[in-house]
């Protein structure tokens, strides 16, 4: 009896996701997340950056890896085992060649998207950048909305979050400001008024939630991920050390955890987060080893206003309602 009582509560608290929790079948090189529900069909759908990490470098600053990216989707029925999905329907009408960093959401009844776009493949990192607003019913055809104007010609990496009091805000990395995290303001998820700088520290990512009470700013700092919180979405605390800074035990999350993605469920929350491969036995063989990513799991853990997360621990994914 005791026996199946422990059965019984080991499968209530969800399946242990696998390492890695998802690894791109075409190009090895997944990062920058984005997850939601899709109620239609009760599935969990990823949107996520395409980078090709598989193609051949033609010198060692070569970045085409890095543009000429499509957006990756995989799905789940219960967040631990993902199914690929193919690469989304964008249109190009209003996009580029190189697309990354997807911010999905169903707001205001519908589903939107904000995508970082990179208008052509280019072989350094030195290109304009902008944000695009789309639009859904389904999660599968997207319609063209606006080019967000936000005072730089450098602007990646969009996060929504709806606001106490009404209206909208976007966080974003304006790199024109140092790789900052900025904000601005909405009332129509149109027209944006754009705020203050939210970091002093280079950074990107950002991702924008609620739970437990408060809301929360993560963002990949380089050196692990930044934590921030508020009471109000307005007045931030900066948590003194970074989470996901050193590289966990286990193989394929042997590096620093980066560009995070946080799905909320009740009181738990879960950080996805990508790791490049330089850990890896392939990485001392192959030098190109290093720019392949994939996408981990770990449960989040708050305890007085601090967050924290044992990447080496088994992964409990408990999302279905």
């Amino acid at each position: 009896m005791i026996g199946a009582l422990l059965l019984i509560g080991a499968a209530a608290s969800g399946p242990v996701a696998p390492k890695p929790l998802f690894r791109d079948p075409v190009h090895d090189g997944a990062a920058d997340a984005s997850t939601v529900r899709d109620t239609r069909s009760g599935e969990w759908v990823m949107f996520y950056t395409n980078r090709r990490a598989d193609l051949p470098p033609e010198d060692p600053k070569d970045s085409r890896w890095v543009h000429g990216t499509a957006i990756g989707v995989a799905r789940s029925k219960d967040g631990a085992r993902w199914t690929y999905g193919g690469t989304a329907d964008i249109p190009k009408s209003c996009t580029g060649d190189t697309l990354w960093a997807p911010e999905v959401q169903w707001l205001a009844g519908q589903w939107h998207m904000w995508l970082t776009v990179v208008p052509g493949v280019y072989r350094d990192w030195n290109a304009p950048r902008f944000i695009v607003h789309l639009t859904s019913p389904d999660l599968t055809r997207w319609t063209c909305g606006e080019r967000l104007d936000l005072g730089s010609d450098r602007v990646i990496d969009a996060s929504i979050m709806a606001l106490p009091g009404g209206g909208y805000r976007l966080f974003f990395n304006d790199e024109r400001m140092n790789k900052a995290i900025r904000a601005a303001d909405s009332d129509d998820l149109v027209h944006w008024t754009v705020g203050e700088r939210l970091t002093e520290t280079p950074g990107e990512g950002p991702k924008a939630f609620r739970w437990k009470g408060r809301y929360w700013l993560i963002s990949d700092a380089w050196q692990g991920v930044l934590v921030m919180r508020s009471d109000d979405a307005a007045h931030w605390t900066t948590q003194p050390d970074h989470i996901l800074s050193q590289p966990g035990i286990h193989p394929t999350d042997r590096a620093k955890g980066q560009h995070p993605d946080i799905i909320v469920a009740g009181e738990r929350a879960y950080i996805i987060y990508f790791v490049h491969q330089e850990g890896e036995d392939e990485a001392k063989a192959n030098p190109d080893w290093k720019r392949r990513s994939v996408l981990q799991i770990a449960e989040l853990k708050e305890k007085d206003g601090v967050v924290s997360v044992d990447r080496n621990a088994p992964a409990r994914v408990r999302l279905t309602p």
